[in-house]
């Protein structure tokens, strides 16, 4: 049986990070993974270029229900301290669209691959292929029941992460070891996920991407709006803005509201100067299908589908009118979309809800149920925006931990 100052599971951001953090502090550090390699998120994100994080933080992007500890936690990290951390790993970063950093080689691999030399370089005793199957605490030691043993420590840090991403290792486990020893769990649902939609018309244009706004109603009420890519699926719809608007939906399909997307598909342009464009393009005794005539300003596996919901009554070009101009503008602005579900965690980047930070000192991220039981990254209640914002909290975690 093993004893250790520390025992860290899951070797993912937060895990990685503290590990090196304590690990230069002087402590003996076991970090324990149950993949065969440690960080398979991290090599995932960002297409394989691993978008490290952001350059803008503000605490707007993040979301939990302990709003006084996100903001302690994050107070005096800002995205230089997380940079200057990854300098000091040999990691050069740049700077992408809205902020985004990524590491200078565009590799995934590349911040993997330093973060484990450096861990091993300060000392940390990197463990994969080894399951936890529970743990314990009696007296002022923790027990590890793993797959490759039983393992003692004095401190233990619990970064397993969020059921998010089953396929790369995405589990429930620090769940169960954190509510089994007393905490209290904020319900979870997926969040950055595609949606899902019954309607039988997407599939005719599944693959059309375009820039747009999504704005979500639930049981007919405005909610929210987010602008980005849209991208129309054999299932239902994805795309950034999707992506970005599906924590909101995921929350309001939990409590079974009805769910009905708003589809801007020029948000470039206002009604009226869309309308002035259309009257413009009409040639009189002109005998051009509709279909054929919409083509010039969309994509065309959209244009039946705005003829349908439009209920626009003329077939050929000399027959359009304003009336008739005004209902297909209305349409292509406000091209509406029922949602029934979401692709669930094995398609969601994150999961909202998690471990009652009530329960967690935000200075230190030890729990304040069980003394040097500590809490990091995403088995805890925060979740950020798309953009590199969850990496960003997972660092800052892995910084916090003290010796």
């Amino acid at each position: 049986m093993n004893n250790e100052n520390w025992i860290i599971i899951g070797a993912g951001a937060a895990g990685l990070c503290a590990a090196i953090t304590l690990g230069r502090a002087g402590e003996k550090v076991l970090l324990l993974e149950q993949n065969s390699k440690i960080g398979k998120k991290i090599l995932v994100s960002g297409n394989g270029k691993c978008n490290i994080g952001n350059r803008y933080i503000n605490l707007n992007r993040f979301h939990g229900q302990n709003f006084a500890f996100m903001k302690e936690v994050l107070e005096g990290y800002p995205f230089e301290s997380v940079e200057k951390f990854f300098t000091s790993i040999g990691l050069e970063l740049v700077e992408g669209k809205e902020g985004k950093m990524f590491p200078m080689s565009m590799q995934a691999s590349s911040v993997v691959e330093l973060l484990e030399y450096e861990a091993k370089k300060v000392g940390v005793n990197i463990l994969c292929d080894c399951t936890v199957n529970a743990v314990d605490k009696e007296g002022k030691y923790f027990t590890v029941m793993t797959t490759k043993g039983n393992k003692t420590c004095e401190k233990l840090l619990l970064s397993c992460g969020s059921p998010a991403a089953p396929q790369l290792g995405g589990s429930n486990s620090g769940y169960a070891f954190a509510t089994n020893m007393g905490h209290s769990l904020i319900p979870r649902y997926p969040s950055l996920v595609q949606l899902c939609s019954e309607e039988t018309w997407v599939k005719r244009c599944a693959g059309v991407k375009v820039p747009g706004i999504a704005s979500l109603y639930a049981n007919g009420e405005y909610i929210s709006e987010k602008k980005g890519d849209l991208l129309f699926t054999n299932y239902g719809i994805s795309g950034l803005a999707i992506l970005d608007l599906s924590r909101e939906v995921s929350t309001r399909l939990a409590n079974f509201d009805y769910c009905e997307l708003s589809l801007d598909l020029m948000p470039e342009l206002s009604k009226e100067k869309l309308t002035n464009l259309l009257l413009g393009r009409v040639q009189k005794e002109s005998e051009k299908p509709i279909g054929l005539w919409l083509q010039g300003i969309i994509h065309k596996k959209l244009i039946d589908i705005i003829i349908e919901q439009s209920r626009c009554k003329v077939r050929v070009e000399e027959q359009l009118n304003r009336k008739e101009i005004n209902k297909l503008v209305h349409t292509i602005k406000n091209l509406k979309l029922s949602i029934c579900d979401s692709k669930g965690f094995k398609g969601a980047e994150v999961a909202t809800g998690g471990i009652d930070t009530t329960e967690v000192n935000a200075d230190t991220l030890e729990s304040k149920i069980v003394p040097n039981l500590f809490l990091a990254g995403e088995i805890l209640d925060v979740d950020g925006d798309r953009g590199g914002f969850n990496f960003h909290f997972a660092w800052v975690c892995g910084l916090r931990l003290k010796s």
